[in-house]
């Protein structure tokens, strides 16, 4: 059983954030003892038997500052059980259609650390909440032309699922 567990996310409006606390507590009634730390927080990672991490994503990729997480830890992150999710609102479309593409997102991180599971969960779009007002537009007419709907489109059940599998794969 693995006693103390980092989860640990970059977020830009919050939606991964909330993946993140809900992975935490999964883990935390499975017996562990868990932290749940914004990347650019983390200093060090001696104190954890396992990490988890995550970040939604941007332009297909994760956001800068979860990148830079890996490169700076990937020492210590390769020695330790690792698992890996994303948050991503092409997986709402399609019926999954866009999964594996959607999966190939994570490659760079899998080029630092080879994660031992990979979660991929939609993410909720508050338009509001994005800062630039390009992407704003940008997003306004991806609403309005039906490629994505705002509102929360995470699969709690799913993220729960899958946090479930983690003790037994970060052991």
């Amino acid at each position: 059983m693995i006693k103390r567990i980092l989860v640990t996310y970059a977020s830009r409006t919050g939606s991964t954030i909330g993946v993140a606390q809900a992975i935490a507590a999964v883990l935390t009634e499975s017996g562990a003892q868990v932290d749940v730390v914004p990347m650019p927080e983390v200093k060090e990672l001696s104190a954890y038997q396992a990490v988890v991490a995550g970040s939604p994503i941007q332009g297909g990729a994760w956001l800068p500052e979860a990148m830079e997480f890996m490169r700076i830890h990937k020492n210590a992150l390769n020695q330790k059980p690792f698992a890996a999710f994303l948050t991503c609102m092409t997986l709402t479309m399609g019926n999954g259609k866009y999964r594996s593409h959607v999966a190939t997102f994570l490659q760079p991180v899998r080029d630092l650390v080879k994660p031992r599971s990979e979660g991929l969960f939609a993410g909720a779009l508050d338009i509001s909440r994005i800062p630039s007002l390009a992407d704003r537009i940008k997003f306004r007419l991806s609403v309005l032309f039906g490629v994505w709907r705002e509102g929360d489109q995470r699969d709690w059940n799913a993220i729960r699922a899958w946090a479930a599998t983690l003790p037994k794969v970060l052991s």
